[in-house]
Order: structure tokens, then sequence, then C-alpha cells
């Protein structure tokens, strides 16, 4: 019995090893096809490419080979980055600027609110990517009937404003989240500077993250010390003071104490740029 039954186990240890030879050859003649398939492609591919190259070798030979130009003389090369609303931001899609800004001379801001107009110098050599960013969104009328939204008065002295969705009698908890449909990079930023946003600044709201200027922007109505991660877009001319009789008038405290929606509101009927 025991010899028959070695006999069967030798018999099936026969079978198993020649089913794994077959295996192993026809995976071994499957490779070879794969890589004669991808050895052909590949000489199809390269011999596309090299009449492509020739074809273009001999095409116009007589123009210049085509370069990246660089931003016209007096501009600077701005990136406008998407935003898709993804952060939590309400966004109003409006398009993105130019890619080329202008880095020389200045503009005036100019805001006709409720309580009077407030004006400001805009240095397009310092800022010139968030002065574009200006230019372009009011021409978009962008701002035109919104509110500012948020007053300090403790230690950080800034009225806050800019957020397209801001609008209408009262305020929302959503106030605050608006902005465009791109972002951009940082400028302008006063990092030697004591304080580093002295009285009457205009400059670029944030969040904690770089790139991440919008259309939001702060008004500093009294001397304050912030982290220099701010962008200085210019400072103020004419109507400080409406700012101060709106800090006067202090805060709702609704984000805390001395930090909430302000009590007077001050509305924006228009913003615009122009040449100074």
């Amino acid at each position: 019995m025991s010899s028959i039954k070695d006999r069967q186990r030798a018999a099936a240890r026969a079978r198993l090893e020649k089913e794994m030879a077959e295996r192993s050859a026809a995976a071994k003649k499957r490779r070879q096809r794969q890589t004669i398939i991808g050895s052909a492609l590949a000489v199809v591919v390269i011999a596309g490419a090299a009449v492509w190259i020739v074809a273009a070798l001999n095409k116009d030979d007589d123009k210049p080979a085509a370069s990246a130009s660089a931003p016209p003389a007096g501009t600077v090369a701005c990136q406008w980055i998407p935003e898709d609303g993804s952060t939590g931001a309400k966004v109003s899609d409006v398009g993105t600027p130019p890619p080329n800004a202008p880095n020389t001379g200045k503009d005036t801001l100019t805001m006709t609110t409720g309580l009077g107009a407030i004006t400001a110098t805009v240095d397009l050599s310092k800022a010139p990517c968030t002065g574009a960013a200006f230019t372009y969104l009011a021409s978009k009328k962008f701002w035109d009937g919104t509110k500012c939204h948020r007053l300090t008065t403790e230690g950080i002295k800034v009225l806050q404003c800019g957020d397209p969705s801001a609008k209408g009698k009262g305020y929302r908890e959503t106030d605050g989240t608006g902005g465009p449909s791109f972002r951009y990079a940082e400028e302008n930023l006063p990092t030697n500077a004591k304080p580093a946003y002295p009285k009457g600044t205009i400059a670029m709201a944030k969040t904690s993250a770089p790139s991440s200027t919008g259309s939001q922007f702060f008004i500093v109505y009294a001397d304050t010390d912030l982290p220099a991660e701010y962008t200085v877009l210019g400072t103020i001319t004419k109507g400080l003071d409406i700012v101060e009789t709106v800090a006067k008038a202090g805060t709702d405290n609704s984000n805390g104490q001395g930090d909430g929606h302000p009590k007077k509101e001050l509305d924006i009927n228009s913003l615009t740029m122009a040449a100074a």
C-alpha cells in the first residue's frame, strides 16, 4: 500500500511541476511579446518625433526662435492664483487682471462713502500687483454698495472693508469671507518699520497662508504693531477723520471684546483708482 501511495504522490508532483513549467514558459512568451511591441512603439514614436523635429527645423528657417517675452518696460509680471472657494471663501467671479502691472507712478484711490470721501495715495513702485488688482476690481465696480464689516478697538486699531458680499442693512455671520476669483502674493511688507502699520496706513487683509491677498483691506486709524505680513497698499490722504468717527462709535464685540462689527456703519458707494 505504501508503495502505491508513493507512486501516486510522485505522479501528482510530476503533474504539478509540468503545469508550473508550462505557466512559466507562457509568461515568458507574453513578456517577450510585450517587450517587442513596446520596442516597436518606441521606434514609431522616436521616428515620428524625428520627422517632426526635421520638419520644424526646415520650416520658417528665416524666423528667429520663439522665446518667453519679458514684461514691457515699466511693468512687472504678476501671478494671479485661481480661487475656487475650496478654502471656504465666498468667491465673486470677475476673471483676472492683466498679467503685467505698471511699477512706476502713483495712483489715487477714492472711496465715496455714506459719511464722506476717503482718499489714499498708492505708490505703484512699491505695490504694483496690489495696485493692479485694485485698478482691475474697481473697473468691475467690485466694492460698490459694500460696507466695512469689522472694527477692532483694543491693541489693533483697524477698520476692515472689501468683502463684496457684505451688503445690505445690518451684518451677517458670513461677512468677511468674500473675495474675488483670484489671489496673489504679498508685497511691500513693512519689515523694519516701527510701528509696522502707522496711523493712516491702508493695507491688505489676508489669511495665515502665504499668497492669500485678495480684495479685503483695512484702514489703520491709530498706530498699530501687527506682524509685517500684510501688504501696505498706500496712505490715507483725506477722510481719516471719518474712520476715526466710526471707531469712536465702537464695535458690537461679536468677535470678542473690542472686535466685531462697527456700530456706526460705513457704506462704500463706490471705489475708484486713477492716476495721481
